[in-house]
């Protein structure tokens, strides 16, 4: 397969499912700039990875029904299809859980999810929770109160609303209490009615808290639960919540699971290689695991006599 420029036209020579992917992309870029959808070369990029992931898709549709709603349209993009695929499921449902690494968009998106649907006057708060778990540090030696030393672990939560929703409009909604951001401890005997409610790095809350988080959820709410159980910093034989929760709740219709992996990372491209490479060496450790414990007489097969 090869293009082919001429004026203003572009040809793409050949077959297979290449040539076919690049006429598709090529249509589809077009149809955007005559709708006067302000392409940006950060849409390429992603319209690149949705053709890969869905030959059939319609780009012009990819990218003008936007899921966060008329207010927020132009703030957040959906960037590949599981991210599609994650907003329609918070959307439709009352609890979602999203697993998986980090720069797939697990936390971003739900944030903007629950910044459109307060807009929207769908709820009436946001809560945002995290637990504030070290990881190598101890909270002891960071100076002020118990909120100050907790704040840098809640800082991605804020990173997140600023970039949404702006500095300004975040504040103002952070000093009256309609969005709160606290760790998860702050959670309990509360029951929050019509709140969009949120608990990042979920991987690191114990069984105890993640059972405390989902009880607190009250009418009218809808909760999103976010993690990467390969980035467990708990400490060691304490169970984490959220692990439990995938093999307890995941066969409960209305209760969503969502899970990303490597091939969902959305950036910078070295990130996904960084990914995929530490959960190469994974792979090898547990191999390496597994060997040892047979050399040692633990769960050799047995001969059959």
């Amino acid at each position: 397969m090869r293009l082919q420029s001429r004026g203003s036209e572009i040809a793409v020579l050949g077959e297979g499912p290449g040539a076919e992917g690049a006429r598709r992309l090529l249509t589809g870029l077009s149809d955007l700039l005559a709708s006067g959808y302000p392409l940006q070369r950060s849409d390429v990029a992603t319209a690149i990875r949705v053709i890969r992931e869905d030959p059939a898709v319609s780009l012009v549709e990819f990218f003008t029904d936007s899921p966060f709603g008329p207010a927020l349209k132009d703030a957040v993009s959906v960037r590949n299809m599981k991210q599609r695929l994650y907003a329609q499921t918070i959307d439709r449902h009352d609890l979602v859980f999203a697993i998986g690494p980090a720069g797939t968009g697990k936390t971003y998106m739900a944030v903007a999810m629950a910044a459109a649907a307060l807009v929207e006057k769908k709820v009436k708060r946001i809560v945002l929770a995290r637990p504030a778990v070290e990881a190598g540090e101890r909270l002891g030696f960071l100076p002020g109160d118990l909120v100050e030393k907790v704040n840098p672990y809640l800082r991605p939560l804020y990173d997140a609303l600023y970039d949404i929703l702006g500095y300004e409009k975040t504040a103002k909604l952070l000093e009256r209490g309609i969005i709160e951001v606290a760790p998860i401890a702050f959670m309990r005997g509360r029951t929050l009615n019509d709140a969009f409610i949120i608990l990042d790095e979920a991987q690191n809350t114990t069984s105890e808290q993640m059972k405390m988080f989902l009880t607190r959820i009250g009418f009218g709410s809808k909760a999103v639960v976010t993690g990467d159980i390969t980035q467990i910093d708990l400490p060691q034989g304490k169970t984490s919540g959220l692990r439990e929760a995938q093999q307890v709740l995941s066969k409960i219709p209305a209760i969503r699971f969502v899970l990303f992996d490597e091939k969902d990372v959305v950036r910078h491209s070295l990130v996904q290689s960084i990914i995929t490479a530490y959960e190469a060496l994974d792979r090898e450790r547990e191999a390496a695991a597994a060997s040892g414990l047979a050399r040692n007489g633990h769960g050799a097969p047995s001969s059959g006599r």
